[in-house]
């Protein structure tokens, strides 16, 4: 089958190169000379460096045909594998496209700054806006832990695609299935989307809790009280409480929260280390989505009537001046409730 990748970052890069083994895929990115490094290189060394990518993985610099080889056969795929804030503007250049009939993916977690939705309410609103007929367009989301790094280098990895029909999840399974990789379907693409969403957040708070030395009694509290976080918010926006215990909800938390390749538990730990987000960011030199959306989960949260006290710490301390020791002082002062 035809996959064409929109985004050469990380995750982008690394899952195409999976795909490549078994079928025909093109990666697209904004920056032409990236691009043609990798094409001369076979290895993304801004953001996988030391990593062979596949040798059957072809590289197009011009959106347009790497769009077309994702939409003009019948069993074509576009992946959109941009940070959430990329989203829309992808959206409308495949919508604006005619000619061929678009199955799309999207690997982002989080929700929009600002507006607060989720990934498939900002692809609905912009297929709308295009004049695309509602169900005639077949999206989703593919999520679930998977670092980058490990998927690039050919090892185990599990994943959950959930979209509108189960024809997507089909021609996911058919795309990805393979090799190292399991894909497991879902029609719950809300629960999907809040789990990619929160768990970063939450990966934040764990890595200050691990920074600050607390151990790991800390660290198995603030997951597993931070999955009742993540289940309730869920629920309240219309998930299902099984996709929180799977792959997309615990599963992500978990890797995220505990590996040392997460770029949100970094950000957690430097924080307790003392250094300003300005200064971490500076440094990260990649996105970290927790940042970007936790004041949307909080805000979401307050408006759903869902208590959320892990997440309001984690924006307490990004975005107003609180010490890391002082969230840790206030989450331990609450009173004793109910598990």
């Amino acid at each position: 089958m035809n996959i064409a990748f929109l985004g050469a970052g990380a995750w982008g890069t690394a899952l195409a190169s999976h795909a490549a083994a078994a079928h025909e895929v093109v990666l697209w990115g904004r920056d032409a000379a990236q691009l043609a490094a990798i094409a001369s290189t076979r290895s993304n060394d801004a953001y996988l460096p030391g990593v062979a990518l596949s040798a059957r993985l072809a590289v197009e610099p011009d959106f347009e045909r790497a769009a077309a080889h994702g939409m003009d056969t019948p069993d074509s795929l576009v992946i959109v594998a941009t940070p959430v804030a990329g989203l829309r503007e992808m959206t409308r250049r495949l919508a604006a496209r005619r000619g061929g009939r678009l199955r799309m993916l999207w690997l982002c977690k989080g929700f929009e700054a600002g507006t607060q939705a989720l990934p498939h309410q900002m692809v609905r609103a912009e297929l709308a806006a295009a004049g695309v007929a509602d169900g005639s367009v077949d999206y989703g989301v593919l999520s679930g832990p998977s670092f980058a790094r490990e998927v690039a280098a050919g090892l185990p990895c599990a994943l959950t695609v959930a979209g509108r029909s189960p024809g997507l999840a089909d021609l996911a399974q058919a795309a990805f299935h393979h090799h190292a990789m399991r894909i497991y379907g879902s029609d719950d693409l809300i629960g999907v989307e809040v789990g990619g969403a929160v768990k970063n957040v939450l990966a934040i708070a764990t890595g200050a809790s691990d920074g600050l030395g607390l151990g790991l009694n800390a660290r198995a509290a603030l997951i597993t009280r931070g999955l009742a976080e993540m289940t309730r918010l869920g629920l309240a926006l219309g998930g299902r409480a099984e996709t929180f215990m799977g792959l997309a909800g615990v599963g992500d938390l978990i890797l995220t929260a505990t590996g040392d390749l997460s770029r949100n538990r970094k950000v957690g730990r430097e924080l307790a280390a003392g250094k300003t987000l300005d200064q971490i960011l500076a440094e990260l030199g990649h996105v970290a989505e927790g940042v970007r959306c936790a004041q949307a989960v909080a805000a979401l949260a307050e408006a759903s009537g869902v208590e959320m006290p892990i997440t309001r710490a984690v924006c307490a301390v990004l975005f107003e001046g609180l010490a890391v020791s002082d969230a840790v002082s206030r989450l331990l002062q609450r009173d004793a409730r109910d598990e």
